[in-house]
């Protein structure tokens, strides 16, 4: 059914490769930003996704809103109608280790979650929410290439994260818990990106910006939020590059 109730775009509009901030307004910014020709394919409920060429490749970038029942629409039609072969989440999160700071990126690898979302989903029982291992792999070998093979100096981090349905929750038993299990941060949405993907048979990345500390709470200067952003959207789409047509 194209198009869907959330996306009004026609199959042809999409690219096999979608980009997906969760903030509409950031996704005019990074198509307006990076890509050539950007034009404007879907706007319904003021969800924009525009579609353009990035380095001569067919590229999609599209919000998928806030939270899981957010997310797990868009993809869930971008998958399943408009044949869109890998989504790739980028958006903020809160860092939860003290080797996690203000401004680095995190791969994500894995989404362990806190909802009882998943029960909805014909997964097995013990299945735990993970990108695909291609490519995040990839994601962090482009992320040497781009800014140093220095992780730690480049502020690059490959991890597992909690999806809430709240706002990155700040109690004490609470983070030590999800610490001891190697998480980096907390965020919202990508456990359901990846459990959508699995049950599609689809390809899913997440890429963040840590925005704030939940260990100090400290929150991200505005402008090393823009600098910041910068670097995440230009990763998700070097990697975009590597599935709108093949790389070694």
């Amino acid at each position: 059914m194209i198009p869907t109730p959330h996306i009004e775009a026609l199959k042809e509009d999409i690219s096999n490769v979608v980009i997906m901030p969760g903030d509409p307004m950031r996704s005019a910014w990074m198509a307006r930003s990076f890509l050539e020709k950007p034009r404007l394919v879907n706007n319904i409920r003021g969800v924009q996704g525009y579609t353009g060429l990035y380095k001569g490749k067919r590229i999609t970038i599209m919000s998928s809103g806030m939270g899981i029942p957010s997310i797990s629409i868009y993809a869930y039609e971008l998958y399943n109608f408009y044949g869109t072969d890998l989504i790739i989440r980028t958006g903020t999160c809160g860092g939860i280790r003290p080797n996690v700071h203000i401004g680095d990126l995190i791969i994500s690898d894995m989404a362990y979650t806190n909802s009882g979302f998943l029960d909805q989903f014909d997964l097995p029982q013990d299945y735990i929410p993970k990108a695909s291992e291609d490519a995040a792999a990839k994601a962090a070998l482009l992320a040497e290439e781009i800014f140093g093979k220095d992780r730690e100096k480049a502020g690059i981090h490959t991890g597992p994260v909690l999806t809430q349905e709240i706002y990155y929750s700040a109690e004490k038993d609470i983070v030590e818990k999800w610490q001891q299990r190697g998480v980096l941060g907390f965020e919202m949405e990508a456990a359901a990106l990846f459990a959508n993907a699995a049950q599609a048979g689809k390809k899913a990345a997440a890429i963040f910006t840590v925005s704030n500390d939940i260990l100090t709470a400290s929150e991200m200067d505005p402008h090393l939020r823009e600098t910041s952003l910068t670097r995440m959207s230009e990763l998700a789409l070097e990697l975009s590059l590597c599935y709108a047509e093949s790389c070694s």
